[in-house]
């Protein structure tokens, strides 16, 4: 049984598509046994407790230096016995120590088809108001590895959207969301569960359930 951590920082539409999966069995092998955020306010927060997993919050802005909050923050992830940690849009850096003893164990669901719109600056509605001031045609979500850049970890899965004409960066956000990152990232789960995600040289390689 995977033990999953979820991090995220606002309303948690990831958290949740991961929840259902569980529930309906498309992801296997895995249990929540927690749910961490920065903002105490994040629904994500409500969401867990309607699902009766353990949740809190815990945030820079209550300690005193980052130091201090990053020893803390990791004391909570630890207590909550993570064999994979997945940022589920959490707007806060993942202390280095962190990502050293959970190294290729802390996934992220990015709202881009990484390389592209990603990066320091690229977040959430950010991501889509420049892919469409781009005039790109296709976007999509990545799933992927944290390392200790932005962004730049090993690549697991990743999904191709349709950009429309007459996309708002809400809508794009919208569909992207709806087909792609409620898609690839319990997908992924399930693959990391079942042992068909590993890394050699900087490369996540993927075994196809149909070839087993």
């Amino acid at each position: 049984m995977l033990n999953v951590v979820v991090l995220v920082s606002g309303g948690g539409t990831n958290l949740q598509a991961i929840i259902d999966a569980i529930e309906s069995g498309t992801i296997t092998n895995t249990k929540i046994t927690g749910v961490i955020s920065n903002n105490k306010k994040a629904y994500a927060l409500e969401r867990a407790r309607n699902h009766g997993i353990e949740n809190l919050c815990i945030s820079p802005k209550d300690y005193e230096t980052r130091a201090v909050f990053n020893e803390k923050f990791m004391e909570a992830v630890e207590g909550m016995n993570p064999d994979l940690i997945v940022l589920a849009g959490f707007l806060v850096v993942i202390p280095p120590k962190m990502i050293e003893k959970y190294r290729n164990r802390i996934i992220n669901i990015h709202p881009s088809l990484i390389p592209s719109f990603c990066g320091t600056g690229y977040y959430g509605l950010k991501v889509h108001e420049a892919a469409l001031k781009r005039g790109v045609k296709v976007a999509g979500a990545t799933v992927h590895f944290v390392d200790e850049g932005t962004d730049t970890g090993p690549i697991i899965l990743q999904q191709a959207v349709e950009v429309q004409s007459t996309d708002t960066p809400e809508v794009l956000q919208r569909r992207v969301m709806e087909q792609a990152e409620w898609k690839i990232l319990p997908k992924a789960i399930d693959l990391i569960a079942n042992g068909k995600v590993t890394v050699t040289d900087g490369i996540a390689r993927v075994t196809d359930e149909t070839t087993d």
